[in-house]
């Protein structure tokens, strides 16, 4: 199987509670209404997933790659969005400071 005909298990099936990149750049895409936030990306393929990445890195090179430069809308429903990452993470047994540790 080559790199393309992989699947993409879906943000909530991820290893580390979803603190991954690949589900930085969903969360993201949450953010700027590219998909819609029920969007898990399950099955997609590493091609779809790029597409994803290069909309979203679209949209943040908008707002100089900066949370404190997004409007005020954008940024609350960033901040309710990691946040919400952040708590099923850690229920799922996350741990932040280990991952620190780990690089």
């Amino acid at each position: 199987m080559n790199r393309l005909d992989k699947r993409y298990v879906g943000i909530h099936n991820e290893l580390n509670g979803g603190m991954t990149d690949t589900a930085k750049i969903i969360r993201d895409a949450w953010v700027f209404g590219l998909i819609p936030e029920k969007e898990t990306c399950k099955g997609w393929n590493a091609q779809a997933l790029e597409g994803l990445w290069e909309k979203v890195n679209a949209e943040w090179e908008k707002y100089g790659f900066g949370v404190g430069k997004l409007p005020p809308e954008l940024r609350a429903r960033f901040m309710r969005i990691q946040q919400k990452a952040f708590d099923e993470a850690r229920a799922a047994g996350w741990d932040a400071e280990r991952d620190i540790q780990d690089e």
